[in-house]
């Protein structure tokens, strides 16, 4: 008996230990909290920010290149001259089947001037991720990057975090960025920086 209390109390001295750590690990991170959170929600969604980049404070061209669903390849030199956005996803992450629908009433609005949608499906085998495009019909193609190829090569340029998932990028014709949506994309506020970026000279 003795032993097992011991056990007890260590297993509940540790606890307190790993508790106050993670606490101050997280006082200023909402996606650590959210992690720490233990909700089983497969997913750390973005914060909800938006983030504007003015023209003198863009960075280089984003270079990236994946294969879609369909076999076909794409880069981003493919979409120079085109503004272009790219929304990282996948099937079990519940923001994402939230603003499916948004996402693809605004490319129906903008396909017409020249706008290109992109999905970029971070975790899913092929048959889940066209189940998902037939279930909220989704006309713009996905990159496959299960191997994370696109997302390293952005999120080395901290433009979007591993975790954060959705998260929304606007380029504009020159391929740079130009705003950064992390969490669900509200449908009013990406149709206004499209806009906005569609707009420039």
């Amino acid at each position: 008996m003795t032993s097992s209390m011991s056990r007890r109390s260590l297993f509940a001295a540790t606890g307190a230990v790993l508790a106050v750590g993670l606490a101050a690990c997280t006082a200023n991170d909402p996606l650590a909290k959210q992690a720490a959170a233990g909700d089983n929600k497969g997913f750390v969604a973005g914060d909800g920010s938006v983030t504007e980049f003015a023209l003198d404070k863009r960075s280089d061209p984003v270079e990236f290149s994946g294969k879609l669903f369909d076999g076909s390849t794409i880069s981003a030199a493919k979409l120079r001259g085109k503004v272009t956005i790219l929304n990282f996803w996948y099937a079990g992450c519940s923001p994402c089947r939230k603003e499916a629908p948004d996402l693809q009433a605004l490319n129906a609005e903008f396909e017409p001037q020249g706008v290109k949608f992109l999905g970029v499906n971070i975790r899913d085998e092929a048959a889940t991720a066209e189940a998902f495009e037939r279930g909220y019909k989704l006309t713009y193609p996905s990159i496959m990057d299960k191997d994370g190829g696109v997302l390293l090569a952005l999120s080395q340029l901290n433009l979007v975090k591993p975790s954060a998932v959705p998260t929304t990028l606007v380029l504009d014709k020159q391929g740079r960025v130009s705003a950064r949506l992390l969490g669900e994309a509200d449908k009013s506020t990406l149709k206004a920086l499209i806009t906005s970026v569609l707009a420039e000279k």
